[in-house]
């Protein structure tokens, strides 16, 4: 039997053509891409060599861009135009960032930053390093590159994750998806080895850190938890080697001393990976040396800080110690020993990093691409990515209801019915949350929108079905539509700047230390909104029909309507279910003459047979 090839639409048709894909690792400190051909992922250098290229950008008068080592070799003398560590602005808002060793633009909102070229977002910045990269595989790889794979901390947040993907439309880039960087890394260590069993990748980079646990079985690379923090990483295992070095000696007094500083800190604490002690000189600064021990002593508590969210992933996965098979190091940051010893104390085994931790998740990367361009010879794989915070929607009494819970595997389409709280509503409000808590006030807000055109009916008669979507990249879309009428609306969440630093770090640890608090709240809540509901109903029926009443009968309601709204405001749950019941109790006789009356009134001018 013939075989067919089937192309899609604009590709070509030629058997066995190989499009030009690559995985790029767009990191704090340094930035990589790779590819594979035949088969072989392999990280791409420039002309002398070298495969790191400097996450830093020098912007110039003119219009003049310097990127990687050039623009690196210059941050001494050029500190306020030469950006580095960009990738930990990447969705923030000016409030969010605290200080900064560069000069900031007037205005709310996005970060910018002002240098000699004009004023820069983050996202500009980064677009200048991904066209440096776009230009290396291009000229190596002799054609246009097809797409590309980005690789992100699995902890973005949706701001962050479309901050990424927002440079790399600058950059001119077709990106085909936005992978998180630990699964990156278990696709490079998992297509290599071919392993199957429980997997915990250990990422710290030079600006964040990422700890996820992977089922690889058969092909498949299931995430089932994630955790970490956004603003951990090699970056600040520096601040605080400077901290000390100025403690010890004198005040950075200088942008350009400020920035000497930190090299020096950085340089220091690299050369210790392989020596025990190493001698520092910054003029006017400090001049003496540092010892492994001291640095081991310096960057403890900030390597206590990732084991945290180590040890809670597994909870959340339901996982022991003993069940992982392997611990997986990723990220230039790993190569201090001190933090290899940590982890494998924690997890009583040696951590794997045989393969170089600076380049495992471009590798990864590199080979998702391929399988996404639909290269010959790509092996079968399926991602299951997740995740990482819950995302719910507010109803009423200020509470959350969870829509897709955090942990579960991307992408994913959630729906979830709701109806109308008062007679004759014709508009919801919906109002897109994200956290781990009971109470709106304590999660973070995402979107908001309206759906109209709801047809005026009784309080619980609409139905509306409101549907959560998550892609490939973790980014969020929302729609919200009425299934009688088939009036709908819907938003894609697009937020201009993200979770401020450690709030998903904080939302998690407030779930868990807040849950019981929570919980009660959550349950006044709930019958607040009963108690509000049930007096509403009552009063608007005793309007409409206070003529069917009995002798006294209304006085007694309205009584037991007042004591109810005594029990609601002294927050006592139980005091409340039992004013409910009695406001039932006193108004089911006077409800019960309603319903009759309503039938008589329909079965006016007619027969009991015209009902059968």
């Amino acid at each position: 039997m013939a075989l067919l090839q089937i192309s899609e639409p604009g590709q070509s048709p030629m058997p066995h053509a190989r499009r030009l894909a690559a995985g790029i690792d767009l990191g704090t400190t340094n930035s990589l891409i790779a590819t594979v051909d035949g088969g072989i992922a392999q990280v791409l250098a420039d002309e002398a060599g070298r495969v790191l290229l400097p996450s830093v950008v020098r912007f110039l008068s003119g219009g003049e861009v310097a990127v990687g080592n050039v623009a690196q070799a210059a941050e001494v003398a050029d500190p306020l135009n030469t950006i580095a560590s960009v990738k930990r602005l990447m969705g923030r808002g000016r409030d969010e960032v605290g200080a900064l060793p560069y000069a900031l633009a007037d205005g709310e909102g996005m970060v910018r930053l002002k240098t000699a070229g004009g004023d820069k977002t983050p996202v500009e910045v980064s677009a200048h390093i991904l066209m440096a990269l776009k230009a290396r595989a291009e000229k190596t790889l002799g054609g246009t590159l097809t797409g590309v794979v980005i690789t992100v901390p699995a902890y973005f947040d949706e701001a962050q994750r479309q901050a990424t993907k927002d440079a790399a439309r600058l950059a001119g880039l077709n990106v085909l998806r936005l992978l998180s960087e630990p699964t990156a890394a278990a696709i490079a260590y998992g297509l290599d080895r071919q392993p199957e069993g429980l997997y915990c990748v250990y990422d710290l980079g030079g600006g964040t850190f990422d700890v996820s646990l992977l089922r690889l079985s058969q092909g498949v690379f299931e995430v089932l938890a994630t955790g970490g923090d956004a603003r951990l990483g090699g970056d600040d295992f520096d601040a605080v080697v400077a901290a000390e070095l100025e403690a010890r000696g004198q005040p950075a007094a200088s942008a350009e001393s400020a920035r000497a500083l930190l090299r020096a800190a950085r340089a220091s604490r690299e050369q210790l990976t392989t020596q025990d002690t190493v001698s520092i000189d910054v003029p006017g600064v400090f001049a003496g040396t540092l010892s492994r021990g001291e640095l081991n002593a310096l960057i403890d508590p900030l390597i206590e800080r990732t084991l945290g969210p180590c040890r809670r992933v597994l909870k959340d996965a339901g996982v022991r110690v003993a069940d992982i098979a392997e611990v997986v190091l990723v990220g230039g940051a790993t190569r201090t020993p001190r933090v290899r010893e940590r982890v494998e104390s924690l997890f009583r085994k040696a951590p794997l990093y045989d393969i170089d931790p600076d380049q495992v998740v471009a590798v990864g990367a590199a080979r998702q691409a391929d399988l996404l361009v639909g290269n010959a010879g790509a092996a079968d794989m399926l991602l299951l990515d997740v995740i990482p915070l819950s995302l719910g929607i507010e109803i009423m009494g200020g509470l959350v209801e969870r829509i897709i819970p955090r942990n579960a595997p991307i992408p994913t389409t959630r729906a979830q019915e709701f109806t109308t709280y008062k007679d004759g509503q014709t508009a919801l409000a919906v109002h897109v949350v994200q956290g781990e808590r009971d109470l709106v006030a304590d999660c973070r807000s995402l979107a908001r929108f309206t759906l109209r055109g709801i047809p005026p009916m009784a309080a619980g008669a609409a139905r509306i079905r409101v549907t959560y979507q998550v892609d490939a990249d973790g980014l969020l879309s929302v729609s919200a539509r009425e299934l009688l009428s088939g009036a709908e609306s819907e938003i894609t969440v697009k937020p201009s700047y993200g979770l401020t630093d450690g709030d998903i770090e904080r939302m998690l640890s407030e779930s868990m230390a807040h849950a019981a608090h929570d919980a009660a709240e959550r349950e006044w809540r709930e019958q607040v909104v009963e108690a509000d509901r049930m007096i509403d109903a009552v009063e608007a029926a005793v309007a409409a029909d206070g003529r069917l009443l009995a002798e006294g009968e209304g006085e007694v309601i309205a009584a037991q309507a007042q004591a109810l709204r005594a029990a609601r405001d002294k927050r006592d749950v139980a005091a409340i279910r039992r004013a409910i019941e009695a406001l039932d109790r006193v108004s089911a006789a006077f409800a019960a003459r309603r319903m009759d009356e309503g039938l008589r009134r329909a079965m006016t001018g007619h027969s009991i047979q015209e009902f059968r």
